[in-house]
């Protein structure tokens, strides 16, 4: 299967490689990885969600799981680096090169889909497809979370305005309303403003379904029973005594467990080159750990050789998740890690301006590449500390000069002593990221001594001082507002020895977006802490941290359209 060679002239653009592709059916393309149809609930030819009975079945019948290898990246300009790109062009690049490869990625949200980065399903020869019904509703798992978490608010409103048999406190409720669009005028709101028949009235607010607990919880249950527990003991509020009330409490689990059951089955699709792609759940990084469900992980890597699956964001938000928070209820560990960096954000972080001069990132500029090694040599830094094998993946633009790339090459191997491979999986599919998807082979081959950053039963502030000195560069920590009486509360109740999950601006590995490179002598500031008591972890709140984003100046909405024969424009 290969894109058609007379797509357009020149560089065809993602949505016109997307439809020269001849894709073959979705039962076809697993079966040779162990799934048969009847594995399969299929959603048209090309996508299907994998039933949880063969999912049980596959991990009786495969006791090895196979290499795993994660993606994350250095910190991004405002345009993305390419992490997807990447990981789907390395899944297909393993195949190349005689290896049973998977990917896993998460999916998309409208939110940013329509806000700044339009299509978020790969680009270029490295996409997953169908790539305009995965960025839209696709099977509509994003749809029924943000039903199941409204559901929620509404029988939690509604047992307040029936009496309130549980003593809830209205003003200590801490469920929001969410929704799956960058619309900040609901961010906060006044409801129960229509009197007796409407209800109490009250402060609320609404966040974007990926930021919701019931994300975390999808991602991270392995079963409907787990979900069901998970979902039963998410706090939702507290009564007047501090006590908290939970959706079981409020009656509401089994309903929530109703609209997520088909949710929490595994969606598979396609790539160009015909390698099966799990996209499934989407937690962002910088308001959630921010990687694809655990179930999908579970089922491609007993399936496969190498597991190719990506964190959100810088290496200090995604990957930091990933080891300290997915690999410990996944009872997992990666067996490499591949950063990717590109010339254009090596430049960004090398200019001294704030905002950035995007247009200058157009120029070559070897000198202002070399300022920015600094923030790669960071995240570098920061993911040896975990133990495991470090390739950095120089993805490659049209632009870059031989120059600038040679500098990258040469800075990795010589000054960092990592290894490192140039990617053009973009342009060039499989066949371009084949020099790195080898000299990953060699990485997972090769000894590592895997290890969490903290111990899970560190205090909660020493977890919290661990990930802002150790990962982000601070000097130390200031708490603000309750942030400090909270850690003491929540600490009372039991939530003391799990993990952190901390939720920072990704534009900076700093909490301050305007600071590039690698920011030193700064304090972290924490604003808020509380628990996602059914995903298992804390969420710390930094600065500027905003759990439902706006859109843009001019938002990609704007450009997007479709004619009358449903061909789709701006989306990509």
């Amino acid at each position: 299967m290969s894109p058609d060679d007379d797509a357009g002239d020149g560089v065809p653009t993602d949505y016109e490689i997307a439809q020269a592709v001849e894709t073959d059916h979705i039962a076809d393309v697993v079966e040779p990885f162990g799934l048969a149809r009847d594995d399969l609930e299929l959603y048209g030819d090309e996508i299907a969600k994998v039933k949880l009975d063969a999912i049980d079945r596959i991990r009786n019948e495969h006791d090895d799981d196979g290499k795993l290898i994660l993606v994350t990246g250095m910190t991004p300009t405002p345009m993305g680096e390419g992490k997807t790109v990447t990981t789907v062009g390395l899944g297909q690049a393993f195949n190349h090169i005689g290896k049973d490869a998977l990917v896993a990625v998460r999916e998309p949200s409208l939110g940013p889909v329509f806000g700044v980065k339009g299509g978020a399903a790969g680009g270029g020869y490295s996409q997953v497809l169908p790539m305009e019904d995965i960025n839209l509703h696709f099977t509509g798992d994003i749809h029924a979370l943000t039903s199941a978490h409204n559901l929620i608010s509404t029988m939690l409103d509604n047992h307040i305005k029936q009496g309130n048999d549980l003593d809830i406190a209205v003003n200590w409720v801490n469920w929001p309303r969410a929704i799956d669009m960058n619309d900040r005028v609901l961010r906060e709101i006044a409801i129960g403003l229509g009197g007796e028949v409407t209800g109490i009235p009250r402060e609320d607010g609404f966040i974007l379904t990926a930021a919701s607990e019931l994300m975390a919880v999808l991602c991270l249950a392995d079963s409907i029973s787990d979900l069901k527990a998970r979902v039963g003991r998410i706090i939702v509020a507290y009564d007047e005594d501090a006590n908290p009330i939970t959706v079981d409490d409020i009656e509401a689990t089994g309903a929530v467990a109703l609209l997520l059951k088909d949710a929490l089955k595994p969606n598979v699709v396609q790539t160009i080159e015909g390698t099966p792609a799990f996209v499934h759940g989407g937690p962002f990084a910088n308001i959630a750990h921010g990687t694809n469900s655990l179930l999908a992980d579970d089922v491609a890597a007993h399936l496969s050789e190498y597991l190719v699956t990506e964190a959100g964001f810088g290496s200090d938000l995604g990957a930091e998740k990933f080891m300290n928070i997915v690999c410990r209820f996944g009872e997992m560990e990666p067996d490499a890690v591949t950063i990717v960096a590109s010339v254009r954000a090596l430049k960004y972080h090398g200019q001294d301006m704030w905002p950035a001069d995007l247009d200058a990132l157009e120029a070559e500029d070897v000198e202002a590449v070399e300022r920015g090694f600094e923030n790669l040599d960071r995240h570098v830094r920061n993911l040896q500390q975990f133990g495991v094998p470090v390739v950095v993946a120089l993805n490659r633009f049209p632009g870059d000069s031989d120059a600038e790339v040679g500098a990258v090459l040469e800075h990795c191997r010589e000054d960092l002593g990592v290894r490192v491979a140039e990617s053009n999986v973009f342009l060039e599919g499989g066949e371009g990221g084949a020099d790195l998807a080898n000299e990953l082979v060699d990485a997972a081959e090769s000894p590592s001594d895997f290890e969490p950053l903290y111990d899970i039963d560190a205090p909660i502030k020493e977890k919290i001082e661990t990930v802002a000195t150790e990962i982000y560069g601070a000097d130390g920590v200031e708490y603000h507002s309750d942030a400090e009486s909270e850690i003491e509360r929540l600490g009372g109740l039991g939530f003391d020895e799990v993990p952190i999950c901390m939720s920072k601006t990704f534009h900076s590995l700093s909490d301050d977006a305007s600071k590039k490179g690698a920011p030193e002598g700064w304090t972290l500031e924490i604003g808020e802490v509380y628990p996602s008591a059914g995903a298992g972890f804390l969420v710390v709140l930094t600065a500027d941290v905003l759990t439902l984003p706006g859109l843009p100046e001019k938002p990609a909405a704007a450009g997007m359209d479709v004619d009358d024969e449903g061909n789709v424009s701006g989306l990509f």
